[in-house]
């Protein structure tokens, strides 16, 4: 529902237009030295208005920790942080009280509450992710104690791509704004998402992400697989059509004999040659680089007028209105690595109860 997580869980609140979002994070070992200028930064990634390929809203994204915290470090005790809202339009919304825009989830909390709040798409609305960065952020302060790395970067925008991330120089992803660490490449993307906005359309992408450093052993049977929770972690993030790690669906033209990664000893280390199974077997992670794909749809709100339904099942006509992303994944990044860092950080602490 609205919480995530085992050990190390989250639960979000909070709505688009309402007067704060936030995030109450349980299980945060006692100790761990909470940098708020690192979170700060984190949500700074994630907050609207940064380009003219982003939405126009403006939003400092200014949090404030409740509990949870004293002298800079975790009590162990519920963390609990706000996000209030700054710079909310309602009246953008008026139009569709009453109607259905396509391929968004007004009719489907209609049919589900009876009781929608349809300002900015209420809870359903993407602001709701900025909760889930701050929550991030503090699980990769913990990661960071083991030394364990999360990085994301969009490798594509419509049919445009970047090579397999083996062959690129990730810490080059922040030098543009649409965080593609390759700058002739990532031109050709800002290029395509300017061209689509000014034709008051949308376009879709994918964000890849590189785990490094992962431990051996992160991942439980069998329903609680580690590939299943990013999964299942990445498939909540709104938008997101597509997951795979890995070869993905490119293995499938492989042979088990092409596929396979064959193990070497790398002076009293386990390693594999190959990592098409993406650092996880048999659902458990092999300390090999985990990376993985997600696939974000074109937003739905267009600058255009769409045929659709009212309330009543008249037929009626949506015009777009607000402030939105042409393309959501450059602002996308740092929401999937909060998640990625959710997972593991619960994965880490599971793991600590799993021999003796």
């Amino acid at each position: 529902m609205n919480s995530y997580g085992t050990l190390f869980k989250i639960t979000t609140f909070g709505e688009s237009h309402g007067p704060a979002i936030g995030a109450v994070i349980d299980g945060c070992p006692a100790g761990l030295a909470i940098d708020e200028n690192f979170i700060q930064s984190e949500l700074d990634r994630r907050k609207p208005g940064q380009s003219k390929i982003t939405t126009q809203r403006k939003e400092s994204d200014t949090f404030k920790i409740l509990s949870g915290v004293f002298e800079g470090k975790s009590t162990g005790t519920p963390i609990a942080l706000v996000i209030e809202n700054q710079d909310q339009r309602s009246k953008d919304y008026g139009h569709i009280a009453e109607a259905f825009r396509p391929s968004h989830a007004d009719y489907t909390y209609e049919a589900k509450y009876g009781n929608r709040d349809y300002r900015g798409g209420g809870r359903s609305s993407a602001r709701e992710t900025a909760a889930r960065v701050a929550a991030g952020a503090i699980a990769k302060l913990l990661l960071q104690k083991e030394k364990i790395e999360i990085s994301a970067y969009v490798s594509q925008v419509g049919d445009i791509k970047t090579p397999h991330y083996t062959k690129l120089n990730l810490s080059n992803t922040e030098n543009n704004i649409v965080r593609c660490p390759d700058d002739r490449i990532a031109d050709q993307m800002i290029a395509l998402i300017d061209k689509v906005r000014k034709q008051q359309d949308t376009i879709g992408g994918i964000v890849t992400c590189v785990i490094k450093n992962t431990p051996v052993g992160l991942g439980e049977p069998v329903f609680d697989k580690l590939h299943a929770e990013l999964g299942k972690a990445m498939l909540s993030i709104n938008a997101v059509k597509g997951f795979e790690y890995g070869s993905g669906f490119e293995g499938t033209q492989l042979k088990g004999s092409e596929h396979n990664d064959e193990f070497y000893n790398d002076g009293g280390k386990i390693k594999t040659k190959t990592n098409h199974s993406g650092g996880i077997q048999g659902g458990i992670s092999n300390g090999e680089d985990i990376y993985f794909n997600v696939a974000f749809k074109p937003v739905a709100t267009i600058m255009k007028d769409q045929a659709s339904i009212d309330k009543q099942g008249n037929e009626t006509t949506v015009s777009g209105k607000g402030r939105h992303d042409p393309c959501v994944v450059p602002r996308a990044v740092p929401i999937v690595e909060a998640m990625a860092a959710l997972v593991i950080a619960d994965f880490l602490l599971r793991g600590k109860v799993s021999r003796i």
